[in-house]
């Protein structure tokens, strides 16, 4: 279903921070990564690396230089669930944390496309550029405040060892079911 395309840039930005906010597993998947983010440089580069990631494939595809299939978009929802999966089970072993900026990045590609195929349902109007620009301008917001509300908090449970301990295993072993949970809902509607 298509919605009513955006009339303005601020009405674009808007949209963007609306998917942001209601884009539970984009928010599942960033506290996935920030929960063992670590210094404030490191969280920095995972954050951008995330950004630049997922504004590549949103701008690619809104241009018109990626297409996607008529049946894409729900296999890209299903890599995005196998992200926060994948992200949370690292968290939980603490293996692959070298790469995790690498990782990142790729799975930025992916909720890219999310973003992608949620922009094309608004239909982008007379300016491509400008409600690209509006909509990831609107994303990029929302996780800014995501980061800017979280980062504070992680940091304050970093001090103390064994609650840090405890929260990083809880929140990734709930991050872990939520992601198994789309992946197969979203697995089972694509071939049902």
């Amino acid at each position: 279903m298509e919605e009513r395309a955006a009339s303005g840039l601020l009405e674009w930005v808007g949209l963007g921070l609306f998917h942001i906010f209601q884009g539970v597993d984009h928010l599942a998947f960033l506290l996935a990564v920030l929960l063992v983010g670590g210094s404030l440089k490191r969280v920095l580069l995972l954050v951008t690396a995330f950004t630049v990631a997922h504004s590549l494939t949103l701008g690619a595809t809104a241009l018109g230089w990626l297409k996607l299939g008529a049946g894409s978009g729900g296999w890209v929802e299903v890599a995005i669930a196998a992200s926060i999966l994948w992200v949370a089970v690292e968290n939980l072993t603490g293996r692959g944390l070298g790469h995790r900026v690498g990782l990142t990045f790729l799975f930025g590609l992916v909720h890219g496309l999310g973003f992608a195929s949620v922009l094309a349902g608004y239909g982008l109007g007379d300016s491509v550029v400008g409600a690209l620009f509006g909509f990831n301008l609107g994303v990029e917001l929302g996780q800014a405040l995501v980061v800017l509300g979280l980062l504070p908090v992680m940091r304050l449970v970093r001090r103390r060892p064994r609650l840090y301990q405890r929260t990083v295993r809880v929140l990734s072993l709930l991050l872990a079911a939520g992601g198994g949970y789309w992946l197969v809902e979203r697995a089972f509607a694509l071939i049902g």
